[in-house]
């Protein structure tokens, strides 16, 4: 859906009248064009994480706080006994968020008109929007999950072509994690993410994303290069995620169980009890 829209709103911006439309030379942009592939390291343990060089969980050496680790071991500990610690809300179909929303689980596509860069995400949140159009940081921002970003393009090289796009993104709302794990960004939600987007300079087809987070569980600003990789063929397959349809958890409060092939609730660890069935009617024996 997003994809045919902006096909439609660019070619709508191309046939206005020649006293309407303005003039754009996206030659002076980096060709940012196909299907980006998270970069992969193969061995590593655990689902896509932050730093796509190191396994997930505490293998991500992030400087957490004592407290944000000890959020992490009690979501760690929860999984391996069957429960989904920390990433429960986004079990349920909650959008990702910054950062995680960036690890490109599914392609992403970009897409760079003058104004605004979007990027289309083919998973649980579906874009994000940096605005390029100069403006300054509103006065009041509405908290989303994805955040509110600002970006600029630089010509580094000086030679009249755009070769870096620096962005950074404030205003939240959560909670948001870094990957399945349960990798914290505080409660608050007062986490300030600064990015340089740029080619690999010797390899057009790898891109970097440079990510540093400041936020309240960090004891310092964490910086990850993020890599993604350009499929090269023209008809790539675009795959289309929808969570609920796909979604066989069952929550009641923080117990969360599973539906079995056949219809039926299944515990998720040993020992688990049933949910509480109070107000329905006992079967009869």
């Amino acid at each position: 859906m997003w994809r045919s829209l902006f096909v439609a709103t660019t070619a709508v911006a191309l046939t206005l009248s020649s006293a309407d439309a303005q003039v754009v030379d996206f030659s002076k942009y980096p060709n940012l064009k196909g299907q980006w592939n998270r970069f992969i390291v193969r061995g590593l343990p655990g689902q896509p994480s932050f730093d796509q060089t190191k396994p997930w969980g505490f293998g991500q050496e992030a400087p957490l706080t004592p407290e944000a680790a000890a959020t992490l071991r009690a979501s760690i500990a929860d999984q391996a006994n069957g429960g989904l610690g920390n990433s429960v809300e986004h079990a349920r179909c909650s959008a990702a968020g910054m950062p995680f929303m960036m690890v490109a689980f599914q392609p992403l596509e970009f897409v760079v008109l003058p104004e605004t860069t979007y990027i289309l995400i083919a998973d649980y949140d579906p874009l994000r929007r940096i605005f390029t159009d100069g403006r300054d940081w509103p006065t009041e921002i509405t908290p989303t999950f994805q955040g509110y970003s600002i970006g600029r393009w630089i010509d580094s090289l000086g030679n009249g072509r755009y070769d870096t796009l620096e962005v950074e993104t404030r205003g939240f709302k959560g909670p948001r994690i870094y990957d399945i794990s349960g990798l914290p960004l505080h409660d608050d939600n007062q986490s300030i993410f600064r990015e340089r987007f740029h080619l690999d300079k010797d390899d057009p087809n790898l891109l970097h994303d440079e990510i540093t987070v400041i936020d309240h569980a960090l004891t310092r600003p964490w910086t990850v290069d993020k890599r993604y990789v350009r499929n090269g063929d023209r008809l790539a397959n675009w795959p289309e995620v929808d969570c609920p349809e796909y979604n066989a958890w069952v929550f009641t409060g923080r117990e969360n169980y599973y539906l079995s092939a056949d219809g039926y609730l299944m515990p998720t660890h040993k020992g688990q009890a049933p949910p509480d069935l109070r107000y329905f009617e006992k079967p009869k024996k």
